[in-house]
């Protein structure tokens, strides 16, 4: 079995996190293309960029929304 130590888990997390994000809203924006084929080639490209453009952003903020949510937030009694 595939297996990725947890003190990864984080990147783990990023990766599929911002890559389903990313090919949803490369869905809803393709969604205006009527052909299959440019809905496809469109969707793909459209994913990749974001994709491309989202990991850093989801890898390198996850940690400050973790600490921000923690500061603004309290465990209930």
């Amino acid at each position: 079995m595939f297996a990725i130590p947890r003190r990864y888990s984080h990147f783990v997390f990023g990766v599929l996190q911002s890559g389903l994000t990313c090919a949803i809203a490369a869905a809803i924006a393709s969604l205006p293309l009527t052909g299959a084929a440019a809905f496809l080639r469109h969707w793909l490209q459209s994913w990749l960029l974001s994709w491309i453009v989202m990991l850093p952003v989801v890898l390198f903020a996850a940690p400050a929304i973790r600490r921000l949510t923690q500061f603004l937030t309290e465990d209930e009694a």
